[in-house]
Formats: C-alpha cells, structure tokens, sequence
C-alpha cells in the first residue's frame, strides 16, 4: 500500500477554525463547511482513495484546525 493510499483519521478543532475554506475547496468529499463558515468533517475515517486529499486538505489548513492521526 502506498504512502497515499494508508488510511487516516482526521480531526477538526472546530474552535481554532477560522473559516478558510480551504478543506472544502481541496477536499469537498470530506469537509463542509456551517453557516457559519466553520469545518465541517463529513468522513471522520476517509477511504483510502481519498487519503490524499485528507493530507492535502490539512496542509492546506491556514489556522491549523485540521489534523492527522494515521494507523
């Protein structure tokens, strides 16, 4: 199994959001977003096809709400 393809958990603190956007704009299978504007985490446990988009999506977090725990 690629490095891509391992499965990952996300976590989203959704008090350190600041409504970015960027999850949703990266990953749109994954995260969503409140009326708010905060994440919202619509896969918890992504599958693995979407692995990659969940790493990207967390790198792309400017406030760092968004976190990997990978098994």
């Amino acid at each position: 199994m690629s490095e891509e393809q391992k499965p990952v958990r996300i976590r989203a603190d959704r008090d350190v959001c600041i409504g970015a956007g960027m999850c949703v704009m990266t990953a749109e299978q994954i995260f969503d977003q409140d009326d708010d504007g905060v994440v919202v985490l619509l896969e918890p446990e992504p599958p693995a096809e979407h692995a990659d988009l969940a790493r990207r999506a967390v790198r792309a977090c400017p406030s760092g709400a968004l976190s990997l725990v990978e098994d």
